[in-house]
């Protein structure tokens, strides 16, 4: 008996290897796909040659990606963004989870309540519109940055862990030897907080780094926009390129020119994912254990 279970579960693990590897296969391919065209020659892509490898080897693409003042201010905002908004979002997620988390805070039950209710209802899009509009932040980078500091899924995860790794025994020896609120939370429970800490801030980065209707609808001036708004404009391009030339394959001019605007594209996709995609394995010995630990309950 032992053996057969011993086999299935085997053929349990083949199976899932496989499976696992096709889906990890179809997933990493768009993106080997992009970074090869975005290295290859205009007239390969042009041809539709490239398929999992450059063909010919070329970094006019990027010359041109980092040559453009446009898309240099939009990658500086994005930053801004992304650093500013999720320093403000762990700092006030954390602040409201920590309180939250201790069994002596007697409102703790009816504010949760509240907080919850925020995950099923919302006011909808032209409230909230009118309500950051009449708040002044309309068109100004706080518009990206205040309205949605607090995360109330992520304030729960961090609550979670406050209350099953921050001991009471611990608040309330720092509290006997003279320390008061602020320097326990700032001296103590957040240096315990690491795990959770990298787990906010990959969220919150993440959700700056890709956020493009938050753009879209509270900035108008370009000098504010981020890199997904310029994007968008590089992908219309390339769509009215692509309109322009659909008449005749022979046109091998037009078509190149065409290719050598998807290869823009294709390049500022990979510099807009390079950021990302290079902050995740320095997290990624935080990531499991924080969202692990703070998946579970008293």
């Amino acid at each position: 008996m032992a053996y057969k279970e011993n086999r299935i579960e085997k053929i349990f693990d083949i199976l899932n290897i496989f499976i696992l590897s096709i889906l990890g296969l179809a997933t990493l391919y768009p993106f080997i796909y992009i970074l090869s065209a975005s290295f290859s020659i205009p007239e390969a892509v042009a041809r539709r040659e490239v398929f999992l490898y450059p063909i010919g080897f070329t970094l006019k693409a990027y010359r041109l990606v980092f040559r453009s003042s446009e898309i240099l201010l939009a990658y500086y905002n994005t930053v801004w963004y992304t650093v500013v908004g999720t320093l403000i979002n762990v700092l006030m997620t954390t602040s409201a989870a920590y309180p939250l988390s201790r069994k002596n805070f007697s409102l703790r039950s009816i504010i949760m309540v509240y907080i919850t209710i925020t995950m099923f209802f919302s006011g909808g899009l032209i409230p909230f519109y009118i309500l950051v509009n009449r708040l002044g932040l309309y068109n100004t980078r706080w518009a990206l940055v205040i309205p949605g500091a607090v995360s109330a899924w992520n304030l729960m995860m961090a609550r979670v862990f406050f209350q099953t790794t921050i001991p009471d025994e611990l608040i309330d020896a720092a509290r006997i030897d003279g320390a008061n609120e602020i320097t326990i939370f700032f001296k103590i429970v957040l240096p315990l907080s690491k795990p959770i800490l990298a787990v906010l801030a990959l969220y919150y980065g993440v959700a700056h780094w890709n956020d493009f209707f938050g753009p879209l609808i509270f900035l108008s001036d370009p000098k504010l926009q981020p890199l997904s708004i310029y994007l968008r404009k590089v992908l219309i391009q390339a769509q009215l390129y692509s309109g322009e030339y659909s008449g005749g394959l022979e046109q091998l001019q037009g078509m190149i020119n065409y290719a050598l605007v998807e290869q823009v594209k294709y390049a500022t996709v990979i510099v807009a994912l390079l950021p990302i995609m290079m902050s995740y394995p320095f997290l990624q010995k935080y990531f499991v254990k924080g969202v692990m630990i703070g998946a579970l309950k008293e």
